[in-house]
């Protein structure tokens, strides 16, 4: 998608230097990519306290019951 923005030069090249882009296209494209990925991380971290840590548990065991269960059928 072709856009115009009016960026910050300095701004550009600086994060051009320091993470290795050749264009300011590629500058562009991996802040927003950093962008989305920081928000993401953050909404994970929102998570943290708000669901039920059930000490002892053994995810791994209980799909062994589940697939145990469902061959028995």
């Amino acid at each position: 998608m072709a856009t115009n923005l009016a960026l910050d030069d300095d701004l550009i090249e600086e994060a051009r230097h320091l993470g290795g882009q050749r264009t300011k296209k590629e500058v562009v494209t991996q802040a927003l990519l950093e962008f989305v990925q920081r928000r993401r991380q953050a909404k994970l971290l929102d998570l943290f306290g708000t669901v039920e840590f059930v000490e002892g548990f053994d995810a791994k065991a209980q799909r062994q019951v589940a697939r145990t269960a469902s061959v028995d059928l």
